[in-house]
């Protein structure tokens, strides 16, 4: 009878390379957990930023539009925008100009004048109610406004 010789031998070779290329997929896979789970979080916190963001524009709106400017004093509005977002804008008096005559020259007793503010709102969106506890995903945002109100010169009031 004859053997026959099987010099042609895998031993194990398939097995070893079928678990290498489970492994190189496992990691890939995780990776892309990993980078998907971080853009997540990337994208909570500019929805955040952009509530602190829009926040402070309603914050300067709404101090802008209540028309309390005062020129011996800053004026303070506190306001809740909702439960996560709220708002402080302070309406500051910065100076005084003349306003031009009709001949266009400065002041040459027109009694008009121009009083600059300058308007800053800070906005906070926090994601814990109250804002009893800092997370990682809460965000703030500083807008100032200048402006100018014409009227009537402190001389002749």
């Amino acid at each position: 009878m004859k053997t026959l010789k099987n010099s042609k031998r895998q031993n194990g070779a398939a097995l070893v390379v079928g678990l290498v290329l489970l492994v190189v997929i496992t990691v890939l896979a995780i990776s892309g957990m990993n980078t998907a789970t971080t853009e997540l979080a990337m994208a909570r916190n500019d929805q955040n930023y952009e509530n602190a963001f829009q926040a402070a524009e309603t914050g300067l709106e709404t101090a802008l539009s209540q028309g309390r400017f005062n020129t011996f004093a800053p004026t303070t509005l506190v306001q809740n925008i909702n439960v996560h977002d709220d708002v402080s804008s302070v309406i500051v008096f910065e100076d005084s100009t003349m306003v031009p005559d009709r001949a266009f020259s400065l002041g040459a007793g027109s009694g008009i004048a121009a009083y600059h503010f300058n308007a800053t709102a800070t906005a906070r969106s926090m994601r814990v109610t109250g804002g009893l506890t800092t997370t990682d995903r809460d965000a703030s945002a500083v807008h100032s406004q200048a402006f100018y109100v014409v009227g009537p010169e402190a001389s002749t009031l």
